[in-house]
């Protein structure tokens, strides 16, 4: 996928369409060809990447004493020194950046998206960004005969690296630790990337990905949308007074179609003081994406939702950003995603979202870890190994009250260790975790479950466990992991999970689980979704992007 340099005129354009549609359908006609033919024209025109046709040329060469001498002028390019001198000597010291002694295009692609970083949720300075106008502005030959110049040309390909390190792997590890994620971060050789782009020259509109993971791109474009939209409206809060109901009129429902339809969730009249159907299925539409109750009411929490500020979405959106940058850029087979803001379980097939069910994860005091591993093994009826820390804090003082709870709840005491009763509650339709569970060993002693507490998922919010993962279709995903080996119908796993005798199936093949946490988001409609930070994880992150101090 493409990453735009930029998709602030797109938007101001898809935001003139929107405006001629109260003008009488003539006029309204006659604008809306002329802000088509505009619109192509400045996608057309604003979707350029740093990738492309760059120049393929050998001819012109360089003496590769001065690079040594380029790095000795500029010693803040010094940290990607061992890359420039990778990329050069496979190209044996040919610009890369020029063609019959003219600058590419892709040069001035560079420069814009090194120049407005902030479109990509970047705020973290360039080194010598004079340096770097000044060259591209003094680009144009004033001789008759055109030749390339050695400063301009290191300069551009030592800015890449720049970028690359900003744009496309993000800060540095200590930043995501610290901010307890412990998925394993993307590693890409920006080198061999850079030198593949510029070895292949593309053929007229054929399109090479940057190397990030999808969600970038369609989050960036959102925050350019929203940074318009902040810079043209102030944003007052919407105040109801009173409970409003389809048939109701009132001048704050019109104030709540124009908030929606400037979200693009409303296509109505905003003029309108009705509540009338239309508004209905828009407020249905932005309860689904801020993670609501979708009843199509515009009650506390959707009015507070509405009237959330821009900044801070916008806040949001660069936090994701950064998540984005952390995450590998693609997988080419089946994996699961757990996203823990969400309340979602995600099972993919590559880059396809295969299905989606809800899951109940860990309450604010018992926090679900952020991390990776590899499912291993489906256990149907299992036995539930109780952790200590619910048995010196829950099962005993509930011993000490019952001293029949054990048997109660269908539990046994196996030895002792560590100066606590070893417990285990028997497989059955009560076991607290359910009727199968998936492992996927890891040192944070979380895995996903079914559980017998079927109401939870019915919650709007789902934080309600000591940390692993229930999932609302248990049997399906078994189906799913279970897919190579035929044997395993249906009709046998819904046995397995009831027989009452704890069976591990060890898989065929292991599948990788991404437990994430993301609070903004695309969905496969591509349509922006915001959620609660249920942990707090946001604000942390927010202020080292944000300050332009983060650890890069």
């Amino acid at each position: 996928m493409l990453n735009r340099r930029s998709s602030y005129h797109c938007y101001l354009i898809i935001l003139c369409i929107f405006a001629v549609s109260s003008c009488k359908q003539d006029v309204k006609k006659h604008r809306q060809s002329k802000a088509d033919s505009l619109k192509k024209k400045a996608v057309k025109e604003w979707n350029k990447t740093i990738p492309g046709n760059f120049s393929d040329q050998t001819a012109l060469v360089f003496d590769s004493t001065q690079l040594k001498t380029f790095l000795q002028k500029y010693p803040d390019f010094a940290p990607y020194a061992k890359d420039l001198s990778l990329f050069y000597n496979k190209r044996k010291f040919a610009y890369a950046w020029y063609a019959k002694g003219l600058l590419i295009e892709q040069a001035g692609n560079l420069s814009d998206r090194l120049n407005n970083l902030q479109n990509e949720g970047i705020y973290k300075a360039i080194p010598y960004p004079k340096l770097l106008d000044s060259l591209i502005f003094d680009a144009h030959p004033k001789d008759k005969v055109a030749k390339p110049n050695i400063n301009t040309e290191l300069t551009l390909t030592a800015q890449y690296f720049v970028f690359s390190k900003l744009a496309f792997q993000g800060m540095k590890d200590s930043v995501s630790r610290a901010v307890n994620w412990y998925l394993p971060r993307k590693k890409v050789s920006y080198n061999d990337y850079l030198d593949s782009l510029l070895a292949k020259p593309g053929k007229p509109g054929s399109t090479i990905s940057e190397p990030v993971y999808r969600q970038y791109d369609l989050l960036k474009n959102f925050l350019a949308k929203y940074r318009k939209l902040d810079a043209q409206d102030k944003w007052l809060p919407i105040v109801t007074g009173k409970k409003l109901k389809p048939g109701d009129s009132s001048e704050v429902i019109a104030q709540i179609k124009t908030r929606l339809y400037k979200l693009e969730d409303f296509k109505g009249d905003t003029l309108s003081v009705v509540f009338d159907d239309s508004l209905k299925t828009a407020l249905k539409q932005f309860q689904l994406r801020h993670g609501l109750t979708a009843d199509g009411a515009p009650g506390a929490g959707t009015i507070a939702a509405l009237n959330v500020p821009l900044k801070t979405r916008m806040r949001q959106i660069i936090v994701n950003m950064e998540r984005c940058r952390w995450l590998p850029v693609s997988l080419n087979t089946d994996y699961l995603a757990v996203n823990i803001p969400e309340f979602k379980l995600h099972v993919y097939h590559a880059d396809s979202l295969l299905w989606s069910c809800n899951v109940v994860v860990g309450q604010k005091v018992h926090q679900t870890v952020i991390f990776y591993g590899e499912m291993q093994y489906v256990v149907f009826s299992p036995y539930w190994n109780l952790p200590e820390s619910i048995i010196r804090n829950e099962v005993l003082p509930a011993i000490r009250r019952n001293s029949n709870y054990v048997n109660e709840h269908n539990m046994i005491i196996t030895g002792k260790e560590n100066g606590l009763p070893v417990i285990k509650q028997k497989p059955g339709p009560a076991n607290s975790l359910g009727l199968v569970k998936f492992l996927f060993p890891n040192n944070y002693s979380i895995y996903l479950h079914d559980t017998p507490s079927r109401s939870l998922f019915g919650e709007t919010e789902r934080a309600f466990s000591h940390g692993c993962i229930r999932v609302g279709e248990p049997a399906k995903l078994a189906s799913f992991l279970l897919k190579y080996d035929t044997t395993w119908t249906a009709a046998k796993i819904s046995k397995a999970m009831h027989l009452g005798k704890e069976q591990t199936i060890t898989l065929k093949h292991k599948t990788p689980v991404f437990i994430a946490y993301f609070t903004a988001f695309t969905d496969r409609d591509n349509k922006l979704n915001f959620r609660k930070d249920i942990y707090n994880r946001d604000e942390q992150l927010a202020s080292m992007v944000i300050s332009g101090n983060g650890k890069y």
